[in-house]
């Protein structure tokens, strides 16, 4: 994608990653508008990077993602990029019986950016240059049994991205995917910032940017850590890796 001269919306780009490539944008001369629910983190992020903008947004909310986009679109008509970086992970016990982490979970992270994307699209067809960036997880490709609807949002969001993919490839939209191993953000809690198992987060943004400037044409933007994950079951080793990545990681988790 051109990395220069956009007007990028970056959801959930008020903390963890997404505030990370929303510095990192806005240092290549673009224009970053943040959104997520919190507008008190939005404000704090924004004032700390003049020139950055926010608008609140919640991606799990239909009448929010529409008052939103007609806000965002009539302050900002030449929005050309979009990152989807909005997401929950919670854990879940299935034997339980209960569905409200689940139903939570998919309107955040699976109608949401597909309600977005649909609401922005008339808007990025204009443009004479565009992209559309999806962030799933490594865990789309190999699930982590303590979170099962974050895994399947993500592996949903890597099919959607496919098919947004080739439904436009006669436009000017590109369709990107962003595919994060295990990173050290607070997405499951102040505790996965300090894991030295996680990826520092400041070594992920710097790769995933660096293969964004460098990789033009690619659909996928996989940094080395994540590919173990993503290719398990290419190389015919899916079942030994995720019995041994599942039992590392309960382990871990559970004793703590």
């Amino acid at each position: 994608m051109q990395t220069t001269g956009n007007t990028i919306l970056i959801t959930g780009g008020g903390s963890g990653i997404g505030r990370g490539l929303a510095e990192a944008f806005q240092k290549l001369g673009n224009t970053v508008i943040i959104a997520g629910r919190r507008e008190g983190v939005l404000a704090g992020t924004a004032k700390a990077h003049p020139g950055m903008q926010y608008l609140t947004l919640d991606t799990g909310s239909v009448e929010s993602i529409q008052a939103f986009t007609k806000e965002l679109t009539r302050r900002f008509p030449a929005l050309n990029v979009v990152v989807h970086s909005a997401g929950i992970m919670k854990t879940e016990n299935l034997r339980e019986g209960d569905t409200a982490i689940a139903e939570e979970t998919i309107d955040i992270n699976l109608l949401g950016p597909i309600r977005l994307t649909a609401a922005l699209m008339p808007t990025l067809l204009k443009q004479p240059h565009a992209a559309i960036l999806t962030v799933s997880s490594g865990l789309a490709f190999t699930p982590l049994s303590l979170n099962p609807t974050y895994c399947a949002t993500k592996a949903a969001i890597h099919s959607y991205t496919q098919s947004l993919r080739y439904q436009l490839r006669d436009t000017a939209v590109r369709v990107i995917e962003l595919v994060p191993p295990y990173v050290q953000t607070e997405l499951t809690g102040e505790h996965q910032a300090r894991d030295p198992m996680a990826m520092p987060l400041k070594d992920y943004l710097e790769e995933t940017m660096r293969l964004l400037q460098e990789s033009s044409d690619a659909h996928e933007i996989l940094v080395e850590r994540v590919k173990p994950q993503r290719f398990a079951e290419a190389r015919g080793e899916y079942d030994a890796f995720y019995t041994k990545f599942n039992d590392m990681l309960v382990k871990v988790r559970t004793s703590r």
